[in-house]
């Protein structure tokens, strides 16, 4: 299994990380077996955040005892310096531990600096310098913040979306991390399950100075990942075809299912039912035309068009409009005019 340093962080971990976000909606006791297999199997790094829900408090239950064999990076989407200190004490509580490896903050739509009057990159620094926090890190979903935070020099590590789905500019914001010394940690690597090849997904990492941590809720998915420090893909012609047909299929705008958009006035599941399209054709499943997810779809008509969602995609969607041509799709399915097999 390759290994990958995280830029100027000096982190070593296999290219094969585990995210926890997935794990929130696990009971503990499974979290924990997962966690607890993951690094049975050959995974050390481990990335959570404070916005998920009780993620951090299962890796603390997983992980007890045993800090120094693993590499834990969480997250803050605090605004303000008492939001900041206030979630990382809380993060360092719910994981049973006086320090963070990778401390980055979430989402970020903007990039923040020294004397830039918010005081948050301030506080950054003196978490560094208490010995809370290792590093320091950021993450994006909007390229141009990604590209401001290599360009500032000021973030070890820079968490974005990358997969076998992603454009030109985004591979060469890979390279710009990687001449910066900067980590490079990859979310969304399944294109939030959208990419079913995880062989691919994974052959397609290996060939970039990255690493993709793959969200595992059930043990099914996480035994695949495993498999790959046995015999780790290789990225070959033949999956460059496939890929290159991927792309051409998955062209245009289309839902990642992140989540950001949540929680919807009307109640609609939005980071499900904006992509039931591609899911349904891509994954199918039973549950995907049952009587509760039909009322789900179906629930896209209470839309308020008050375009809070839309405000707050990071991939600035059209996102009511994304919701009912997926509606118009699915009823289209469950009436027989469009095959899906």
């Amino acid at each position: 299994m390759k290994e990958i340093v995280l830029g100027s962080t000096g982190i070593r971990t296999p290219q094969n990380a585990f995210g926890a976000l997935p794990i929130q909606r696990d009971d503990t006791e499974t979290a924990v077996k997962l966690l607890r297999k993951a690094y049975e199997g050959g995974m050390t790094f481990f990335d959570t955040a404070r916005a998920y829900s009780d993620s951090e408090e299962k890796l603390g239950i997983a992980f007890k005892g045993m800090r120094d064999k693993i590499f834990i990076a969480t997250k803050t989407m605090a605004h303000t310096p008492e939001q900041f200190w206030s979630q990382l004490d809380e993060s360092l509580a719910k994981l049973g531990t006086d320090y963070v490896d990778i401390y980055q903050f979430h989402c970020a739509g903007r990039v923040y600096r020294p004397g830039d009057g918010t005081g948050m990159y301030e506080c950054m620094q003196e978490a560094k310098k208490q010995g809370k926090i290792r590093h320091i890190g950021i993450t994006a979903h909007l390229i141009a913040v990604a590209e401001e935070a290599v360009e500032s020099g000021l973030y070890e590590t820079l968490q974005y979306p990358f997969s076998y789905l992603s454009i030109d500019r985004e591979i060469e914001l890979v390279k710009k991390t990687e001449k910066a010394n900067m980590g490079f940690i990859a979310m969304k690597s399944l294109a939030g399950g959208l990419i079913t090849r995880s062989d691919i997904a994974f052959a397609f990492a290996g060939q970039y100075p990255v690493l993709p941590i793959w969200g595992v809720q059930r043990e099914h998915e996480l035994d695949e990942f495993l498999s790959y420090f046995e015999k780790p893909p290789v990225f070959t012609d033949e999956m460059r075809d496939f890929v290159e047909q991927e792309k051409k299929e998955l062209a245009g705008d289309f839902c990642r299912g992140c989540g950001y958009c949540m929680p919807c006035p009307a109640g609609i599941q939005i980071n499900t039912a904006a992509r039931m399209s591609l899911l349904i054709r891509r994954a199918p499943s039973a549950g995907q035309l049952t009587p509760q997810a039909q009322a789900m779809m179906e629930n896209i008509e209470n839309c308020l068009e008050c375009g809070q969602c839309k405000s707050k995609c990071p991939y600035q969607l059209d996102t009511p409009a994304l919701l009912k041509k997926n509606l118009a799709d699915y009823r289209r399915i469950l009436a027989g005019e469009v095959s899906v097999n």
